[in-house]
Order: C-alpha cells, then structure tokens, then sequence
C-alpha cells in the first residue's frame, strides 16, 4: 500500500465573528453596572476616547439647566423618541392631548436626572445612609468581651486563637486537638478557655456543631431539663421534620410535653453570629423607566450614570494631519476605530433595550394597567418577531435588565412566562398562578396548613387545572415549605 499527498481546492462557507461583533454582543449582554466598569475601563485604556464633558462655565451652566428642564418637556420628548404607541393590530394610536394631572404622579416614577424637585430634595435633606451605625464584627464583640475576665498573657493567647477561629456564623472552626497540636497549649487550658468565651454574648458562640450550640443556649439561660436535653441531643432530625408524634412515641412523652420543649428550643438562635453578619444590600438601577401618560403607557431610557463618549478631537485631527507616519499612524487609527465601534454598540445597545421594552408594554398592557393577575402568556419569540429580532438577542437583551414601573421594579425576563390553560380554553401566565398560590397560603390555618392535593382543588375551582407535582414546583420556586413543615402547633 502506498501513501500519496495530493493538493486540492475546496470552497466552503464559514461565519466568522469579527472582534467588533463580538464586543456588540458582550456590550448586550452587560448588566447597568457592568456597562458602566466596562466603559470606565475602556475611556483608561483607549486615549482616543474620552467624556463628553462641558469645557467652559458657559457650557457648564448649559447642561445644567438641561438637567433641570420641566416634566412637560422631559415626558414631551419621550413621546418624540418613542413615536405613537402601537396597539395590537398594528395602527398608530393618537396621544391627543396631554394629561397634565399625569405629570404630578409621573413625578414619583420619573428618574433622578429627569426631576428638579428630586434634585432639591436631595439638597435638602441628609444622607441617612451616613448616619446609619454599622454593627461591628462578631470578634470585635468577643474580644472587648475578654478583656474584663482578667486573662493572663498565656491565657490571652489562647483566647485570641479561638476567636480568631471563629466564623461569621459564631461556629467554632477549629479543634482543641488541632489547636494543642499546632500552638503547643496545654489541652485542659484550651478546654477552660473555650468555656469561658461560650458563656458571653452572644449565647451559644464559639461551638463546633449546632447540637453543642442549643446546648450552650440552654445552660446559659438556665433553660435545661431532661426533656428538652433529650430532644436536641437525639431528635434533631425529627424535630428538623417536624415530625413531634416520632419524638413522643421514641421517647414515651406525651405529645404535649414535647411541643413545650419544642417551644423553647424554637425561642434559641442556632447562628448566634447572624446580628453580626455582613450582608451587603444589593442596589438595583433600572435600565428603562416605564410611566403612565394619560391613557398611554410611555418608555423612557435611564441614561443617568452611562458617561456620554465621544472620540477626542486631538487625535482625531492627529489621524488627519499627515505628518504622523508608520506605526504611531497605525496605533492612532486603530484605537479611533475602537472608539467608533464602541460608541455605536453602545447606542445600538441602549436602542435595543429601547424597541424591547416598548414591545413588552405593548403586548403586556393589562398587567400594566390591572396587575400580576392579567399577566399574558409570553415567550422570546412573539417579541423577536414583533422586533424583527433574532431570540438569542432578545434572551441576552432581557437577562439583568430592569424596568421601574408603577407596580415596582422587574427584570425584564419576568414577564416571559409558560402559559397555563384554564378549563374555558383561556391561557394565563405561570406567573398569575404562583401569584394565587402565594395568595393562598399567605391567609391558611397555619395549624391546617394547605397540601398540595388541596391546592390543585381550589385551582380547579377556579377554572385552572394543574397536575399536583406543577403546584409543588411552583411552590418551591416560591420558597413556599411542604405543608408539613409550614403546620404550626403552637
């Protein structure tokens, strides 16, 4: 057998992603903070980008008066940019005359940099953020707590190590074995030491498990007897089940003495450290703004906090000029190129969020003007469609975008739901039905909880049927406990 190479031609088809298009799509799929890290990084890097800031006092006091124009011009060219609305069969709808009694409530749900009243509001009244106390950290507590039990220095040394070791949750990270075998302390002292620190505030600090930190509770607050002992040191589980008739059977109590001893275990804390934690709140900036005008519903794009960019006139005219030559000309031109592009994805993006918003409102309009209840049925591709849009642009637009409306803020991924049919042939929203569930177990008999089974019932009622493992999936997207769980004895 002989091997043989031979040349040949062959023509082919093959997309490719140019760096620009790839940047468009990543620029898409950005949340608000992530766009505005992304830009700052960018004018860092790129000199032929800068801010397009004013450059005189003249041009300064310019843009501020623009920032303090009146509600009946700031709603008048967010007709201007959206055009007429679009109602269903696709005929423009005329405004007509304003509303100008809308304007007072469109006060509430306009953004900052659109109000001047938000604006001297903000002059006039303090930073309550600043005010606010912030809650020291869980070993800060200990050790100032240490320093009144008269430690000598050994003794404080172990102290500091134990404390040191001690999590968020107040839970005890380390053993008294690990600890002896890596610092060299004496064994017992580590025992007194760590009894010591598990008698301050707060109770139950400073334990290894949660069955040593009930136990703590219980000593410190004088809380012990034998029943109550025997249920955290051996039912944990049934009592994490809430199965109280498995704990009076196992232990030959009556069910009522069980559920007084469950009673007080229920008063402890099993993370003693969570007034200390350090959760931080998470702040959400909505991409677009949605308000009502008269009859008509209006979108308008939150443009506060994006830096307005433009290309640098300096480089610009260096690019021009024909002195500059071979590479610095290349480098300039290259980095104006990126420039351009950067700018244009970024109103190309901001016009997207635009025309996807408006045809949410469209489609979505009862929910507007009536609640969660009337949400519609919708999926990625009536509004692709309706946009003339591919859906992979329309998922990448919708994820970690928020629009303010007057029924609160919303991704706009909310408002694509799977459609549930009622038993007069009518679709309704997911969405809808994990609303009246939620409704439903908001206002049950806590000591009669509502299974699953029953819930299906009242649905069914209703007109909507569900199969019971669709109602216990909605329930747990809602977070919403088994009915075992949620029943209350006392």
């Amino acid at each position: 057998m002989a091997f043989e190479l031979k040349q040949s031609l062959k023509l082919t088809q093959q997309l490719l992603m140019t760096p620009q298009l790839q940047q468009a799509i990543k620029l898409l799929q950005l949340s608000r903070q992530e766009l505005e890290q992304f830009v700052a990084t960018q004018v860092a890097e790129n000199p032929c980008l800068e801010e397009d800031m004013p450059e005189s006092p003249e041009e300064a006091a310019q843009v501020e008066r623009e920032r303090e124009r009146t509600e009946e011009q700031v709603v008048s060219e967010s007709i201007q940019q959206a055009g007429s609305l679009v109602d269903s069969t696709g005929n423009d709808k005329e405004t007509g005359d304003l509303d100008w009694e809308a304007f007072n409530r469109y006060q509430e749900q306009a953004p900052a940099s659109t109000t001047a009243a938000k604006k001297a509001s903000d002059d006039e009244h303090p930073n309550y953020e600043n005010m606010v106390s912030k809650v020291g950290t869980l070993q800060d507590h200990l050790f100032s707590q240490i320093g009144e039990l008269e430690f000598d220095d050994a003794e404080l040394k172990i102290a500091t190590q134990l404390i040191g070791n001690v999590d968020d949750r107040g839970y005890l990270t380390i053993s008294v074995e690990e600890l002896v075998e890596s610092e060299g302390f004496d064994k017992d002292q580590v025992e007194d030491i760590l009894d010591s620190i598990q008698r301050l505030d707060p109770s139950g600090v400073c334990a290894r498990d949660l069955k040593e930190c009930l136990h703590l509770q219980l000593r410190n607050a004088r809380l012990k007897n034998g029943v109550v002992e025997n249920i955290v040191e051996n039912h944990l589980k049934e009592l994490e089940n809430r199965n109280f008739a498995a704990i009076a059977k196992s232990m030959r109590i009556s069910l009522e003495e069980v559920l007084d001893n469950v009673h007080i275990i229920a008063d402890l804390e099993p993370v003693p450290g969570r007034q200390f934690g350090t959760i931080e709140a998470q702040y959400i900036t909505p991409d677009v703004y949605v308000f009502k005008l008269g009859e008509e519903w209006a979108v308008n794009l939150n443009e506060e906090g994006l830096p307005r960019l433009r290309v640098s006139d300096f480089y610009s005219n260096m690019v021009s000029d024909k002195k500059p030559k071979g590479d610095e000309k290349n480098y300039v031109a290259e980095k104006m190129k990126a420039a351009e592009w950067l700018i244009k994805s970024i109103r190309q993006r901001q016009r997207t969020i635009y025309r996807v918003t408006e045809s949410i409102v469209k489609r979505q309009r009862e929910f507007f003007d009536n609640g969660v209840e009337y949400l519609k049925p919708m999926i990625l591709k009536d509004v692709a469609e309706d946009i003339s849009m591919h859906e992979s642009t329309i998922s990448r637009v919708t994820n970690n975008k928020f629009v303010h409306t007057p029924r609160g803020v919303f991704e706009l991924k909310y408002f694509f739901n799977s459609s549930v049919t009622r038993s007069d042939g009518q679709d309704m929203a997911s969405e809808s039905v994990k609303r009246m569930i939620s409704d439903l177990v908001k206002v049950e008999d806590v000591k009669r909880p509502l299974s699953d089974q029953r819930i299906v019932e009242i649905l069914e009622e209703k007109g909507i049927q569900l199969a019971r493992r669709t109602v216990a999936k909605y329930r747990e997207q809602l977070h919403i406990l088994p009915s075992s769980k949620r029943k209350k004895y006392f």
